[in-house]
């Protein structure tokens, strides 16, 4: 079982700028900068949410309770795995070597698997393995993209809550990165 992840070093850019987002919006002024930039953060947060889908690059702290659930990592896409560190049976923490497994890092399905010849070490009853990885898109997709701007225009453009009754161009956008 997964827990939810730990962003330990959050993203430095977000999928649109506010030079992007302004354009779309066709605002040419200062003012409203600091609203737009948090319905920017806001926007990639309920993106990330919907589809289950890092759009901006992090490192995430992902921890489990065995080593079976390393078959299917719970944040995509992923990058690179820095470390694996487990409690041996002895308590002690340790870290996992590296040639002791391979990432399987493709797409949105990034999995670990025991490498050839080797075995999964003992770990204490009760404790988490814990794996740090990079994860998220250096630059998102062009379709998460749009979708996000049409998000965040319209949330510029009413600027109140507004029921979602119907499949929406962010549905249409968003549905091939969505994971289950």
């Amino acid at each position: 079982m997964w827990y939810p992840a730990k962003v330990t070093t959050a993203a430095t850019a977000e999928p649109v700028t506010l030079d992007d987002v302004k354009r779309r919006l066709r605002v040419d002024f200062a003012d409203e900068d600091v609203d737009i930039e948090l319905m920017i953060a806001s926007a990639r947060d309920h993106a990330e949410k919907y589809c289950n889908v890092l759009f901006a690059e992090q490192t995430v702290e992902l921890k489990c309770d065995c080593w079976g659930d390393l078959a299917r990592l719970p944040v995509a896409p992923v990058s690179s795995v820095t470390s694996i560190a487990y409690v041996d049976t002895d308590g002690a923490t340790q870290t996992l070597a590296a040639d002791a497994y391979e990432q399987r890092l493709e797409g949105l399905e990034p999995a670990i698997v025991l490498a050839y010849g080797k075995q999964w070490p003992a770990i204490r009853s009760g404790s988490r393995i814990t794996v740090t990885a990079v994860a998220g898109y250096e630059e998102a997709p062009p379709a998460v993209k749009h979708a996000l701007l049409l998000f965040i225009a319209d949330a510029y453009g009413t600027r109140e809550n507004s029921k979602v009754d119907d499949w929406t161009a962010l549905d249409a956008l968003l549905c091939n990165f969505r994971r289950g």
